[in-house]
This record gives structure tokens, C-alpha cells and sequence, in this order.
């Protein structure tokens, strides 16, 4: 893991450190550290289920966590807020709109009276409207988190991003992928970029049956994935492999649990590929280890990923693997040992790779079991959330990471 310093007077002068409302109580560690995490809003994605899992577990005797939501008025958000927790919601839509300045000058004041110690931003809009804030608040430690590579900035957000590292302590990634594309498009410091992984919750995959070796005659083999419907998890590749797979596996069956924006496009995709009534697009699941448990094969075949979440679920599962090279996948799966990797876009190699699993069951039940094993051992929400907290207080009591 590369070491992150943060010297105790970046981005802080001096003057500030001994003037503002408050300052870290170095002198009484017996008080929970107070960090305030800044997003958009809650949704059941992957970035948004990190953060929450880490809020919900975080040990309130030695961080107390805050939660502010720059929009926050969607029902599902609402829903999802975490127990034992302060929230703001700001209601803020559009940056520039004329009411954004009330709702900085109340998330300023919200700082300071709550003495927040370290500011958390997910997302752009949160980074660009809370991290000059908390500088102005006088928040000690402004953090920015980059969970995946980049694929969506324009060079207006690369701008950005290169303005905020004035203003920033440091840049959490999930991977390696994710800082090394964070360096390459926004140039912070290479010091000030920390990888910290993220986890999966195995309570919710305990009692998932390992794949069986010898599956029942005339049974229908299942292939899925879980993702959401947008171009950059290549789902179109996924349509056109299954069709290729199903003429040397006619009995095979396709599943994607996810919902977006490319569903008419997809559906007919797979009609004109003669999959009607084989390619199922069954929207968002909520019981996504029931969905997998189901699954003989579980694909990922993203053109772009930072830590996907989705590849840890399949881990937890058990599940055999079959996925693109992108992003941390080959940091989670060795090929061949917890799964099978492919280039991405590449319809026949991933045709290729499903076929060779559910040729040769004794091979899918290899790599289902020591993915399993690897996820267990080192991808856990426990050792996920110790990343976490060892980081938050070395950052704050002994200033380097190591």
C-alpha cells in the first residue's frame, strides 16, 4: 500500500490553526474524531453503498460521523440515511443557482458549530461546493474520494480537479487504477493520493450454497450480471457473446439485475439476435445474493471500473468469474486461479470464457471457491472499515500514512 503524508499544516496557515472556532483536540484522544461526509444523495449504487456500510460500522467511541447531503429531497435517498448519525440535506440542484449561496453559508456555520474535523467529499458537485467551504470553515483535513477512473470527465472537470488540489489534504482512491488515472487527468501530489479498498458484507452472503460439481442433468445453466444499464458496462458485448454461447450451450439462460437508461436498446438487441425469452432484464434486484446463488457464471465486462462492487459480491457468492481487465480486476482475481480475464469490448473472448466455464463445472467450482476465500481473507467490510479508521486517526494524530 503506497503511504499518504499529510504534513499537519497543509492547506491550513498557521494563523488559522490557533484562531479558528476550534481546533483538534490533540491533547484529549478519549474524544470520537468528527468527520462529515459530503455527497449528493443516496442511491443503491455502488459508491453509495460503500460510504453507507462505512458510516453504519465506523466504532462511535472513536469517530463520530456526519452526513451531508448536497440535494438529499429524493424519497429513495431519504430511505437509505444511516442510523446514528447527524444529517444535513442542503437541497442545492444546479451550483451557480443564486439560493446555493444561503445553503454554503448554512453548511459553513453547520461545520463550525459541529466542529467538524474532517471534511469527505463523494462526486464532483459535492467536492467543488464543499471542499472551498470547509477551507473557509477552517476544517483541518479536506478529503476528496475517486472510485472509479475518470471515464465521465470533460476537461472542464479536469480543470476543476486541478484547482481543488490546492484546496484538498488528500485524495482517497479504491484501487490502484483509480489514482493512477486521478494522477495522469488532475495532477495532486503523488504523496497526497492514499488507495484504500473497498469491502463486502459476507453476513449477507453466509449462506450461499458453493457451486455444486455435478449440476443435475437437463438443467438450465444461468449466466448474469449485476449492473446498471449504461454504456460503460458493455452490456451490449454481454448481449452478443450470449448469443454466441448459446449455440454450443443451447440450454443456457441470460440474467442482468440492474436498471438504466439502455433497456429498450437492449431488448432489442437480443430479439434481433434471436435471444427473446433467454436475455432477461429483470431491473433492479434488491436480494442480489439470492440473484447470484442462482448463477452458474457471473459476469463483469465493464469498458471502465475503479473497485467494482459487483466483482466482490461475485467473490463473496462464490461464484465462478468471467471478467474484463479494468480497473482493480486484476487486483482482486488472478487469471485462472479466482476467475477468468478478458480484454474489454471483445464479444468472442468473452463467448469464449463463459463457454470453457460451463464446460468444465469441476473449473468453475475451483475458481468460485477460492475467490470466496480471497474476498474473505482480505475484502471483508471488517477490514475494510479498520482501513478506515487507522487512516482517519493516523491522518490526524501522527500525520503520515504509512
Amino acid at each position: 500500500m503506497q503511504s499518504m503524508t499529510v504534513p499537519s499544516t497543509i492547506g491550513v496557515p498557521r494563523k488559522m490553526e490557533t484562531t479558528a472556532r476550534y481546533s483538534y483536540r490533540s491533547d484529549d484522544p478519549r474524544q470520537p474524531l468528527r468527520i462529515c461526509f459530503v455527497i449528493d444523495e443516496l442511491a443503491a449504487a455502488g459508491t453509495e453503498s460503500q460510504l453507507l456500510a462505512l458510516i453504519e460500522r465506523l466504532d462511535r467511541r472513536r469517530i463520530r460521523p456526519y452526513l451531508c447531503l448536497l440535494r438529499g429531497d429524493n424519497p429513495l435517498s431519504q430511505t437509505l440515511e444511516p442510523d446514528r448519525c447527524s444529517i444535513l440535506r442542503l437541497g442545492v440542484g444546479a451550483l451557480r443557482h443564486p439560493r446555493t449561496l444561503v445553503q454554503a453559508y448554512r453548511f459553513v456555520r453547520w461545520l463550525r458549530r459541529e466542529r467538524i474535523e474532517v471534511v469527505q467529499a463523494y462526486f464532483a458537485d459535492s467536492s467543488y461546493f464543499s471542499i472551498p467551504l470547509a477551507k473557509l470553515a477552517g476544517v483541518r483535513h479536506r478529503l476528496r474520494t475517486r472510485n472509479n477512473l475518470g471515464h465521465w470527465l470533460t476537461p472542464l472537470h479536469c480543470r476543476l480537479g486541478r484547482m481543488l488540489n490546492a484546496l484538498t489534504t488528500g485524495t482517497i482512491a479504491n484501487c490502484e487504477a483509480a489514482k493512477r488515472a486521478l494522477l495522469e487527468a488532475e495532477r495532486p501530489r503523488p504523496e497526497t493520493v492514499l488507495v484504500l479498498e473497498n469491502g463486502v458484507d459476507f453476513e449477507r452472503f453466509h449462506d450461499l450454497s458453493p457451486l455444486s460439481s455435478e449440476p443435475p442433468d437437463g438443467k438450465i445453466l444461468r449466466v448474469g450480471i449485476v449492473a446498471n444499464l449504461r454504456p460503460v458496462k458493455g452490456l451490449d458485448v454481454f448481449v452478443e457473446a450470449a448469443a454466441r454461447v448459446r449455440v454450443e450451450h443451447p440450454r443456457t439462460e441470460f440474467f442482468v439485475a440492474g436498471q438504466g437508461e439502455l433497456r429498450e436498446q437492449l431488448e432489442r438487441q437480443a430479439a434481433a439476435l434471436g435471444l427473446s425469452g433467454h436475455f432477461h432484464l429483470l431491473g433492479g434486484v434488491a436480494d442480489v445474493p439470492s440473484f447470484l446463488a442462482d448463477l452458474d457464471v457471473a459476469v463483469l465486462c465493464s469498458h471502465a471500473e475503479g473497485m467494482s462492487n459487483a466483482l466482490l459480491e461475485y467473490m463473496a457468492a462464490g461464484r465462478a468469474i468471467v471478467s474484463t481487465r479494468v480497473g482493480a480486476a486484476a487486483d482482486l482475481i488472478e487469471d485462472g486461479v479466482h476467475g477468468l480475464l478478458i480484454p474489454p469490448g471483445d464479444a468472442g473472448r468473452l463467448s469464449e470464457a463463459i463457454g470453457r466455464v460451463l464446460r468444465d463445472r469441476k473449473l468453475a467450482c475451483r475458481l468460485g471457491a477460492a475467490a470466496r476465500n480471497r474476498a474473505q481473507n482480505r475484502f471483508s467490510r471488517e477490514a475494510m472499515v479498520r482501513r478506515f479508521t487507522d487512516f482517519y486517526e493516523r491522518m490526524l494524530h501522527v500525520n503520515r500514512i504509512d
